[in-house]
């Protein structure tokens, strides 16, 4: 049998929820779910494993969780509290192993080398992972972990068995071991990719992995197909490296913030907070769009473009060209989601020659003046905490519908939770 593993992977168990479960006890063994804000009109961001007993999961909507489970118990989530537990967790696994890759809020992966790629000590060390996370950061946190030959693979390890498994997939084992598993079950297919795969034939884990390099490269479209053919074989292959081409905010409205005035005031926050953000990872954009959500499926978009800034104001006045431009071609009545996006990004460092200055000093002194108000803002605000000042009003109640969030594909800096 071929042993040589060199990836050990964790998943951590309905995080959201755990974490919740954690910090509150009379929540443990109860079915609950995340929401964005307390009310029947949104959906579960997160479920715990007793509602996903009930048939609850990630995107079912509150109403319809509550017929499914009457006893079902909504929690709005707390991203700060999420993101101080995965420092936690992250500082206690690398006690144990070095991590490699944090791949999302509840998931990372660490490589082992020399002695740890014997399954034996891998295993031990897995189980003292375990152990040091439910004696020094939370007794009711779980984690599912998997091993094998490459990263992916110790991925779908760590999905044999849930919650708070523990799995080794060596290559001799493929695909026998993971033949049960739905393709969707595997990460890089999505319900689109299933649908290609569908319609080539592809229903079954072992239809998949008869698939030959080129024919795989032939159904995704390009080279990925390949890479992915790599994965599954076991193969080492080398990491795309990514780098920040947007930098942006969204939110779904609760009910109560759904007139247009209402709306306008959460717009204006995330666009301040997306120019926060602008700044500390030294960006200026050319770019800025929003998005308004009118109905299901229904979105109005409006752009604008401008020499590069990253001052609040400026950004504020160009979003406010938008909004008002898409108020008075749609006769816009109520608003479910806004969302705004600053891209084209250039460094601050940038050797471009900045003409506008060499031909309009009053209107260089401006931009000066508005980026230092900004940066002064920005600093008052990371010592006393978010819009301790602001720019414009701000209504009561307003930071709990646009405070920091977490993408389980983007993990905020915890500055982000000053902006």
């Amino acid at each position: 049998m071929n042993k040589n593993i060199k990836w050990l992977y964790l998943d951590f168990n309905s995080y959201f929820a755990t974490i919740e479960q954690q910090t509150n006890p009379s929540l443990r063994n109860k079915p609950i779910a995340i929401v964005p804000s307390i009310t029947d009109y949104t959906c579960a961001i997160a479920a715990s494993y007793e509602a996903k007993k009930t048939g609850i999961k990630t995107g079912t909507m509150i109403a319809e969780a509550k017929k499914l489970c009457p006893d079902i118990v909504c929690i709005q989530a707390n991203h700060e509290k999420y993101i101080a537990y995965h420092h936690k967790l992250v500082s206690e696994i690398n006690k144990y192993l070095p991590i490699e890759n944090v791949c999302s809020i509840d998931e990372v992966a660490c490589k082992l080398i020399g002695k740890e790629r014997n399954p034996k000590n891998a295993i031990s060390l897995a189980i003292a992972i375990k152990a040091g996370i439910k004696k020094n950061v939370g007794d009711y946190i779980n984690c599912s972990i998997g091993i094998s030959i490459n990263k992916f693979l110790a991925k779908t390890a760590s999905n044999l068995k849930k919650p708070n498994g523990l799995k080794i997939l060596f290559k001799d084992n493929l695909p026998q071991k993971i033949k049960k598993f739905n393709l969707s079950d595997l990460t890089g297919i999505g319900k689109r990719m299933e649908r290609r795969l569908m319609l080539a034939n592809i229903k079954t884990i072992n239809d998949l992995y008869n698939l030959s390099p080129k024919n795989m490269r032939k159904i995704w479209g390009s080279v990925q197909g390949e890479r992915f053919w790599n994965m599954l074989q076991g193969n080492d292959i080398t990491e795309i490296s990514t780098k920040t081409t947007t930098i942006g905010h969204s939110h779904v409205l609760h009910p109560n913030w759904r007139k247009p005035e209402f709306a306008k005031h959460i717009l204006n926050r995330l666009v301040l907070k997306a120019a926060s953000r602008l700044r500390r990872k030294k960006y200026f954009c050319k770019k800025i769009k929003v998005y308004i959500k009118i109905r299901s499926g229904y979105f109005i978009e409006g752009k604008e473009k401008f020499y590069k800034i990253n001052d609040s104001i400026t950004l504020l006045e160009k979003s406010d060209l938008i909004w008002n431009k898409a108020l008075i071609s749609n006769k816009i009545r109520k608003v479910k989601q806004v969302s705004v996006v600053l891209y084209d990004l250039e460094y601050l460092e940038s050797p471009q020659t900045d003409f506008l200055k060499h031909l309009n000093n009053r209107f260089e002194n401006i931009i000066e003046k508005r980026k230092n108000l900004s940066n002064t803002i920005d600093i008052i605000n990371s010592k006393f905490g978010r819009d301790s000042i602001t720019i414009g009003s701000l209504p009561k109640n307003i930071s709990e519908f646009s405070g920091t969030k977490v993408a389980f594909t983007r993990i905020p800096d915890i500055k982000e939770f000053y902006e």
